[in-house]
């Protein structure tokens, strides 16, 4: 269960956005950008100097879900568009559904813990609405092993400068006062 303080509200994307950039666009020459048709990680290049994240449309989720994958991905990987990353879109067969999942434990573990910061409830994301995605218990399952691994083990300076940026701003609990259970993710 979250508890949050009573000036606490939820955040709309934009709110993500500002507090994203405010942290961000300086020290790491990264910004979010809503709107978009498609999620989609663009390094700097001769159009913008900047790297840009761009999320879908107003989604909250969107933006805290590309996020994670920014907070995850070294510095390599964020110099390569979309962070290098493989995918496939709705109707993978089950060899590619494998392979989603295994790419997003990290990124979805960590969605969940921003968005406990944020106050907003998070839902796993199959993202394949076809019969080889089943229900994903063994995917929430792994989702839940490494979020209680993140509480527990700690998380990357990014990550934390980011998650205290959110709890400052929408009033959550501190990473070390998470509890988190499993079925919160059914």
């Amino acid at each position: 269960m979250l508890s949050f303080s009573a000036n606490s509200r939820l955040p709309t994307a934009h709110d993500i956005e500002r507090v994203f950039n405010a942290a961000f666009a300086g020290s790491m020459n990264t910004v979010l950008i809503g709107g978009a048709e498609e999620p989609y990680y663009r390094p700097a290049d001769d159009e913008d100097l900047r790297h840009r994240i761009f999320y879908r449309e107003d989604f909250v989720a969107s933006s805290l879900h590309e996020i994670s994958h920014w907070l995850v991905a070294g510095a390599a990987r964020r110099l390569l568009p979309d962070w290098g990353y493989w995918y496939a879109p709705d109707g993978r067969n089950a060899a590619q559904q494998a392979e989603f999942e295994q790419a997003e434990v990290k990124p979805q573990a960590l969605e969940w813990l921003l968005s406990i910061a944020c106050g907003i409830r998070f839902r796993v994301s199959l993202d394949n609405l076809s019969e080889h995605a089943g229900i994903g218990d063994t995917f929430k399952n792994r989702v839940y092993e490494q979020a209680c691994a993140n509480v527990r083990d700690g998380v990357s300076a990014r990550t934390q400068k980011f998650y205290d940026a959110l709890i400052a701003e929408f009033g959550g609990l501190p990473l070390s006062a998470v509890t988190l259970l499993r079925a919160d993710l059914d």
